[in-house]
């Protein structure tokens, strides 16, 4: 589930997202966009912010945001937006002197400062925010602990630091820094902090009679409840409007067959590799450590290869993919991979096309399955080594000596390439993924509790037991290219 300062924030979101599906289905989405600010907060008293007219601008760039667009003029063209006018008024991150402070004789917080920011002040010590530089020597230094680190939500939520401050201090991203993994959006207790969503140009393709197919992450399974299955969403996703719906665990067997391979040549050669499949993780490699791209597997992810699957059959199709994934959106906008999918929606913006078109998830009795449960697994942390170890298996090969490292979360992440780095990592290849746990945890997704946890399991047992080799046998995979091109 969302954070706990995400809570009340999350039917502030879904309104404004499922009235624009709405307006866009209908075919009145410029008219009624106009209106729509003043028809949710109507006023004249405010709901949750200082006034009216402040919650009705944000309702504006979040209007903005549900049609893909910047949230105002500003657009540096990454998919993560700052609302200005949402961000305001956030207390500052900084060193605060609190009511502990004994206002003591030998003052040693004035003099472990070296930056002119501690005051004697009236009652207590104060210090000045402008000449603080944050270095938290006055911290250390008092004896009463009176002196306390106030750090943003966002802030400490981002484990690249691309998040900074303005001299207003409204946040900023930056943009070679940030790795799209989403994990600042649902921190923020303002909502300040959104994406880009691609609902509108979903909506407008089914509306045209262009082939449209969803394609649901592995990590749907479980999230709803033990009785929605992959049949269900292939039911609700025909009901709303799309051609048809495939689980991307299929892709995710396809992304095996080829990594696998690639894991035991680099093997062979005593290279090592990475995983490809996390976009953050792979964002991270390009923006944190460039030397060590050409270790990166060349495999493209599930959502990329079964979408390149789809269109190899039905040239011109346009190809959704549906997930917990912030990230995902990365991939395909900045990454832009040949034959990738053409969107990326998380839940509550699929909820939106459900509660535009009056649709609902539903139990469904016949089975439906495309993915080996080992394709269905890649949502958690180990899921991708327990597949391609089992490929190997399967085509005979010898896996003695093979070793792999699974690391989830940034610390974790940061540690193993640290060391691929220095060239002292013990193991030759690292599965990657930057949410803790895997995808299934991923931070826009409906419910990775403990509970939702167990259900996947009850869910995944239900699954067949069809090999990996023999799964994709029943396709045709004549022509399918699984590798990315490398940039020379």
């Amino acid at each position: 589930m969302a954070p706990q300062a995400d809570h009340g924030l999350l039917h502030v979101r879904h309104n404004v997202l499922k009235e624009v599906a709405r307006l866009a289905f209908e075919g009145n989405l410029e008219e009624g966009v106009e209106y729509l600010p003043e028809r949710i907060y109507p006023g004249p008293l405010p709901t949750y912010r200082c006034c009216v007219y402040r919650e009705r601008e944000i309702t504006r760039q979040r209007i903005r945001l549900a049609r893909g667009m910047a949230p105002d003029h500003r657009d540096n063209g990454n998919i993560i937006q700052v609302m200005d006018p949402a961000c305001a008024d956030c207390p500052s991150s900084g060193y605060l002197v609190t009511d502990r402070c004994q206002n003591c004789v030998g003052k040693p917080c004035l003099h472990s400062c070296k930056f002119g920011a501690i005051d004697i002040g009236k009652g207590h010590t104060e210090i000045d925010r402008h000449l603080c530089k944050e270095c938290g020597q006055c911290a250390k230094a008092c004896p009463y602990n009176a002196i306390v680190h106030i750090e943003r939500p966002c802030q400490s939520a981002c484990p690249v630091k691309a998040l900074t401050y303005d001299e207003y201090g409204l946040a900023q991203i930056d943009e070679k820094k940030c790795i799209r993994c989403g994990q600042c959006i649902h921190s923020c207790p303002f909502g300040a902090i959104g994406t880009r969503n691609h609902i509108v140009p979903v909506i407008e393709a089914i509306k045209s009679g262009r082939h449209v197919y969803a394609m649901a992450a592995p990590a749907t399974e479980g999230q709803f409840g033990k009785d929605i299955t992959m049949a269900s969403w292939k039911k609700a996703a025909k009901e709303i409007g799309f051609t048809d719906f495939i689980e991307v665990g299929l892709g995710a067997d396809l992304t095996t067959a080829s990594e696998a391979i690639e894991w035991l040549e680099a093997f062979e050669k005593g290279e090592p590799k990475t995983t490809s499949c996390c976009p953050a993780f792979v964002n991270m490699i390009h923006r944190h450590y460039p030397q060590l791209e050409k270790y990166v597997s060349t495999s493209v992810s599930p959502m990329c290869q079964l979408s390149r699957m789809i269109k190899a059959k039905d040239p011109g199709a346009m190809t959704v993919f549906i997930g917990p994934c912030v990230a995902k959106k990365s991939e395909i906008l900045d990454q832009k991979i040949e034959g990738n999918a053409d969107y990326a929606l998380i839940y509550s913006e699929f909820e939106a096309l459900m509660y535009a078109k009056g649709v609902t998830l539903e139990p469904v009795e016949e089975p439906y399955q495309e993915g080996s449960v080992y394709g269905k697994r890649y949502a958690t942390s180990g899921g991708v080594t327990d597949a391609c170890m089992r490929y190997l298996q399967e085509q005979g090969k010898d896996t003695a000596g093979v070793k792999v490292l699974r690391v989830s979360g940034i610390k974790e992440i940061k540690k193993a390439l640290d060391q691929m780095k220095k060239g002292t990592l013990p193991e030759q290849f690292v599965e990657g993924m930057c949410c803790e746990g895997g995808c299934f945890y991923g931070p826009s997704a409906y419910d990775n509790s403990p509970r939702a946890r167990l259900t996947r399991e009850a869910v995944l047992k239900q699954a067949d037991s069809r090999s990996i080799t023999g799964n994709l046998s029943n396709y045709d995979l004549e022509g399918h290219h699984s590798h990315r091109e490398i940039a020379e």
